[in-house]
């Protein structure tokens, strides 16, 4: 008798049982071969999935370090003449 059942596929078209299949097997085809002999993608790749959470929250933290970095050589680059001058002190006699 016929009966319907739920695939997943990879970006190749390979089809999975499971999406955490169909995953790890796009994660490992973009790593491509890691190691001598047999590839370590495929196990770095169900890893990853894994620690996705992890992984992602790592991932914030450095987009935010890179925004404040950015802001940051922004606003010196924008704002050469930063410096307070002391009282009774002539800039230009310093230079």
């Amino acid at each position: 008798m016929a009966h319907q059942g739920l695939g997943f596929f990879n970006a190749k078209g390979q089809y999975f049982k499971t999406p955490d299949e169909a995953t790890a097997s796009d994660l490992s085809s973009m790593l491509g071969k890691i190691g001598e002999g047999d590839s370590l993608a495929p196990g770095i790749a169900l890893m990853l999935l894994e620690k996705r959470a992890e992984i992602e929250r790592i991932f914030a933290e450095h987009d935010e370090m890179v925004a404040e970095r950015t802001a940051h050589e922004a606003k010196l680059s924008g704002d050469a003449d930063n410096v307070t001058a002391l009282p009774g002190v002539d800039r230009s006699e310093a230079s």
